[in-house]
């Protein structure tokens, strides 16, 4: 059974820093084709792609309005993943989940919920000004 935690939400002032983390147990890892990503939804909004990363093989995926600010990495020793967010702004504020697939993620499919069998129970971010 594969299980997703993640940990390291908070409130911050716009322009500060927070380390999201995801703690994976049950899901190999290394799979060649398969993925982890991030994903956040906002009161009253879809949610949204985030940032993703192969697990086998790096490849990483961020959404416009996050890159530049925001950086995805994993950990495979440890099973986690991390999403490093700087100069948050309001419109970051969410709750961010966590998610994990063995399928494939090239393309579009990085950001759609479909591609994604897995998900943790979510951390919230509060960007206040």
């Amino acid at each position: 059974q594969v299980q997703l935690v993640e940990s390291g939400g908070g409130s911050v002032q716009a322009g500060g820093s927070l380390r999201l983390s995801c703690a994976a147990s049950g899901y190999t890892y290394t799979y060649s084709t398969g993925c982890m990503g991030w994903f956040r939804q906002a009161p009253g909004k879809e949610r949204e792609g985030v940032a993703a990363i192969y697990t086998g093989g790096g490849r990483i995926y961020y959404a416009d309005s996050v890159k530049g600010r925001f950086t995805i990495s994993q950990d495979n020793a440890k099973n986690t993943l991390y999403l490093q967010m700087n100069s948050l702004k309001p419109e970051d504020t969410a709750m961010y989940y966590c998610a994990a697939t063995d399928r494939w993620c090239g393309g579009g499919y990085w950001g759609l919920t479909t591609t994604y069998n897995y998900w943790g129970q979510g951390t919230p971010v509060t960007v206040f000004l």
